[in-house]
């Protein structure tokens, strides 16, 4: 762990606090994390900005909280294929694994392979990631530049087996069809209809207060704000 790491660390340690680790493990959470509240790891984004090399360091702590900010300082760009397996081995449990892992992947030269790939996987934490990436994929490409038919098949898939999936492997299913039938004009209907097939989606949400939203409701809301196939600047948030 060089200095700049161990600064770094030290400061996610102070910050971290009782009741954020309290609520990061009634998420899910896994492993060491000092519980920081991610408004104050983007105070820390905003302070570095990008850093690549500290953010590969961050992130093979293994520490939750500087795993979440070594997505928020990485240049998605410099990400090799490797790098990304690398990290999506690593993931434990969905705040990393279905937004830090699929945001970089999404926004890499690499996210369409690396996804179709994952989603294939037997380990659940990285299926979920896969499927999370290629949403995020269709919420920033333009149509002409997702493959729209692979695409239809895998809402065909869903449809037919989201119900005998691991847990949040049914949850990012389930964000997948929202995502087809929101970013995607041409296929609106057919992840209207999927959802329509699978109805409702049984996801144990650990002890919090999520839900899982209604694929149909959700994609309807978009089209009535007429937000239909809008595309985002970045999947970072």
């Amino acid at each position: 762990m060089n200095t700049e790491v161990k600064e770094i660390m030290q400061e996610l340690e102070s910050l971290g606090t009782e009741q954020t680790r309290k609520t990061f493990r009634n998420h899910g959470a896994k492993g060491e994390l000092f519980g920081v509240k991610v408004g104050d790891l983007k105070v820390i984004q905003k302070r570095i900005r990008k850093n690549h090399a500290l953010a590969l360091g961050l992130y093979d702590t293994l520490n939750s909280d500087a795993m979440y900010l070594a997505g928020l300082i990485s240049d998605p760009l410099q990400m090799t294929p490797e790098d990304l397996q690398r990290w999506v081995e690593k993931a434990e449990w969905e705040m990393i694994s279905e937004y830090t892992v699929a945001w970089v992947a999404a926004e890499s030269r690499h996210g369409w392979e690396k996804g179709v790939e994952w989603i294939q996987s037997p380990v659940e934490t990285i299926a979920s990631s896969g499927w999370a990436t290629l949403s995020c994929l269709m919420s920033l490409r333009k149509d002409e530049d997702l493959n729209v038919a692979a695409i239809s098949g895998l809402l065909d898939f869903i449809a037919q087996n989201i119900h005998t999936q691991p847990n949040r492997v049914k949850y990012t299913m389930n964000g997948f069809v929202i995502s087809a039938g929101s970013f995607v004009g041409l296929l609106t209907e057919k992840a209207k209809d999927t959802a329509k097939a699978i109805g409702k989606v049984q996801v144990f949400m650990g002890n919090t207060s999520c839900k899982v939203p209604d694929a149909f409701e959700y994609i309807v809301k978009v089209e009535q704000a007429e937000k239909t196939g809008k595309k985002k600047k970045t999947v970072f948030c």
